[in-house]
Order: C-alpha cells, then structure tokens, then sequence
C-alpha cells in the first residue's frame, strides 16, 4: 500500500498554491518547500492550526516553532525590530536567517509558536513557492521541517511522503530544495550581543561582518530555538563520525577522497555537501546495513553547520 494518497501531493503549481492556502486558511497543514528543507506548515495564528503540526511531526511541546514571513514589514507586525534586525534584514531577507527576537505582546500568534518563552523565531524564505504561499494565504505560517519529529529533514517531497504520509493534509512539489541545510538562527539579546542557537548556511563571520563582534556563549542548556534537541535529525540507526572507511555493517556516507556507497560530495565541496546531506542520510537510513558511517567533514565555514547536524544525528 502507498504511504499517502497521490491527491495529497500537489505540483506547486496556481492550482496547486491555491488548494495549499484554502487547506492552510482552514486550520490544515500543507508541506511546502523552501530553499532549505520542506518546511510543514500552518497558520501560526491558530492554536488548533499549530497543534496539527505538533501532531503531525510527533513533535514536543517545549520546542518552539519558526514563523515564516513574506517580508520584514509582515516581520515587525510579530516581533520588536531594533536597529540589529533591521540590518540583518536587510543583509539576508530573504534568505536562510532566523532570528530570534521579541514577540510583540500583540502579535496575534499561537502560544505554541514560542512554546512559552517570550521570543518569537522569525524568518522571510527566498524560496519562490513558500513565498507564493505566503502571499496567497495572507498569514504568517509556522513551519518546522516536514519530517517526524527527531527524524532526518527532508529535501523533497519524496521523502516527506515517506516520512510523514498520511499525517499531512497536502504537499506541494516544488522538486529538490537548494541548500539542504536548515536556516542559520540567531538570538539578538537585550544587552546588545547576539548568540548563533543553530548553525546553518548564514555564517557567524556573515553576521558578525554586520553586528559586529562574534556569537555570545550560551548562557543556559534551555530550549530557545528550533533544532536544539539533542537528538535532532537521527536516521534512526547507529551512526559513526569521521570515518574513513566503512565496517562490514556499515552504510558509508563519503565526501572528497572517502568514496563511500553514496558521497555528499566527489569534489569536497562543502556546500554541495550540505545540498546532499539529508538525502544521503535518508539513504543511509533506507540501506540494508544496520549502521552509517560518515566520512569528515571540514570543521569550518558551513562545515560547522554540517557537523552540527551529524553530531545530533548520532547522539
């Protein structure tokens, strides 16, 4: 039997984004790409709209949501914008930045969003469907990636079929996304210094090149921002780091010189690496062998990112 219907995967198209916006004006939830991972979203003004993410995704209560946004004029109805958002804004909206900022008492949002804490995570997607849909509905859109919680993010709308199926009222298919990785989020704190909660396509250096100084140290073990759990994006399978070559019960991951069973990338480039990341481990999580291995990955530029992601998928 199929894992969903072929009616709940719509191509990403008018017809298409206009079903999208009914389902989401009427509380469903929708996956959708963006140009980082699907994102499955919902209204983000609706308690019952937010829940069905939770529900979908299996996802705890205590991890807070992204809230996507068409623009940063739609931005600042949500959130508190200082002198710092507005130039990351304008550096990187839109684009794969979250910020962390906070929420306005009259932002109109589902408590869920923030899970509790008095922050909201806002980010403007580049990508040209979710921007259509954010543009169709009218409302700003909660949107986690579109995977079961703690699972590997998907990177088309294959996986997220396979990953979520029957849970999600629509996917529109909008092919492969373009940089694989999740966003980069950053806190901007009240004291004027800001902190890097999730490494992502945006560098540190990126950001620091605008506010100044570099990432603040995390002052508490606490849940702030989307993808914090330790055990994020685990393929579901033991998985082991900076291998150079596999064992005998072992899915080798490549990269560069590591040939492996699939690379993330011949060359070693690192951002066609992080384009292939999820894919691969999707592969990796599909093998017949009962264990991943990863070839190492360069611990600078997004390689950061990369290595943040796997370390969680082998905690």
């Amino acid at each position: 039997m199929e894992p969903t219907k072929p009616s709940k995967v719509q191509m990403a198209d008018s017809e298409g984004l206009s079903r999208a916006a009914q389902v989401i004006r009427a509380g469903g939830t929708v996956a959708v790409p963006t140009e980082t991972v699907y994102g499955l979203a919902a209204r983000a003004d609706d308690d019952a709209a937010v829940a069905g993410i939770y529900r979908a995704k299996g996802r705890p209560d205590f991890n807070p949501l992204i809230v996507h946004v068409a623009d940063a004029t739609a931005a600042e109805r949500l959130a508190v914008f200082d002198d710092r958002a507005n130039a990351l804004a304008e550096a990187f909206w839109p684009g794969p930045l979250t910020m962390v900022l906070n929420r306005r008492d009259d932002a109109g949002l589902a408590a869920a969003v923030s899970a509790g804490l008095p922050t909201v995570a806002l980010r403007c997607p580049a990508h040209p469907v979710i921007q259509a849909l954010l543009k169709t509905c009218g409302l700003p859109l909660a949107a986690p990636s579109a995977n079961r919680s703690g699972g590997v993010s998907p990177t088309s709308a294959a996986h997220v079929v396979d990953s979520l199926g029957q849970r999600v009222d629509l996917i529109l298919d909008g092919g492969a996304t373009e940089q694989g990785i999740e966003s980069t989020i950053v806190a901007l704190r009240e004291d004027g210094s800001w902190a890097i909660l999730r490494p992502g396509p945006i560098t540190e250096a990126q950001i620091a090149a605008i506010l100044g100084g570099g990432s603040a140290a995390m002052t508490s073990s606490k849940i702030e921002a989307p993808g914090q759990l330790a055990s994020h994006y685990a393929p579901g399978k033991p998985v082991r780091l900076e291998a150079v070559q596999a064992e005998a019960n072992e899915f080798l991951i490549g990269l560069g010189d590591v040939a492996g069973d699939v690379s993330l990338s011949v060359t070693g480039d690192l951002a066609e690496a992080a384009a292939r990341l999820y894919a691969c481990l999707h592969l990796g999580a599909a093998a017949e062998q009962p264990c991943i291995a990863i070839a190492p990955i360069p611990d600078d530029g997004i390689g950061l990112a990369i290595n943040d992601r796997l370390r969680r998928a082998a905690a």
